[in-house]
């Protein structure tokens, strides 16, 4: 896909699938950056909901995570199958190995990595997240962070996200990682 820029023409060959923890900047990072890019944003979370027409939270309960897992792999490899796209990943999906290895032959991985307590900040009140309803919800997401980061570091770019950037900040950030592989995101003068 070729979009307009104010200086130049910009063509996204691979689609780019924004991995990272819960509250890192997956979906509001994803949506700037197709809007800017002019291709399509997808959210493999929200595909899961539409099609089970119930909250991912009611999935874990009622069905068990391995479950929704298996799910989330199916919906991942459809919705990177077409065009170049912005792919917007839950947290975990990034850990499966078959996940990896999909979105790298299909696309690329790029890592939104934000720090402990921006995670903490962005998440704490909300209900929506299953993985954090426990008795010490900041302990947990220190655990997950702790035993995902080194599953994200695997990711082919990473991105520090930084507090207090803007999402339209870091979306011009993210645009200018790709530009530096111009596999996956070219600028034609």
């Amino acid at each position: 896909m070729t979009v307009e820029n104010e200086d130049a023409k910009l063509t996204l060959h691979r689609s780019v699938v924004l991995v990272g923890m819960m509250g890192s900047g997956k979906t509001a990072i994803g949506r700037a950056l197709a809007s800017k890019l002019n291709v399509p944003f997808l959210d493999s979370d929200a595909e899961i909901v539409e099609a089970a027409q119930t909250s991912i939270a009611e999935i874990f309960e009622r069905d068990g995570e391995a479950f929704f897992r298996k799910r989330e792999a199916e919906v991942i490899e459809r919705l990177i199958s077409g065009e170049p796209c912005i792919l917007s990943t839950g947290g975990g999906a990034f850990m499966s190995e078959g996940n990896r290895k999909t979105i790298e032959e299909k696309g690329v991985s790029v890592w939104l990595n934000a720090d402990l307590d921006l995670l903490w900040e962005r998440v704490r009140h909300k209900d929506t997240r299953p993985l954090l309803c426990t008795t010490d919800p900041y302990q947990t997401l220190s655990q997950i962070f702790a035993e995902r980061t080194p599953v994200y570091q695997k990711a082919v770019l990473s991105l520090p996200v930084q507090d207090g950037a803007s999402i339209d900040e870091t979306t011009d950030q993210t645009i200018s990682l790709l530009l530096t592989r111009p596999e996956i995101l070219e600028r034609m003068e």
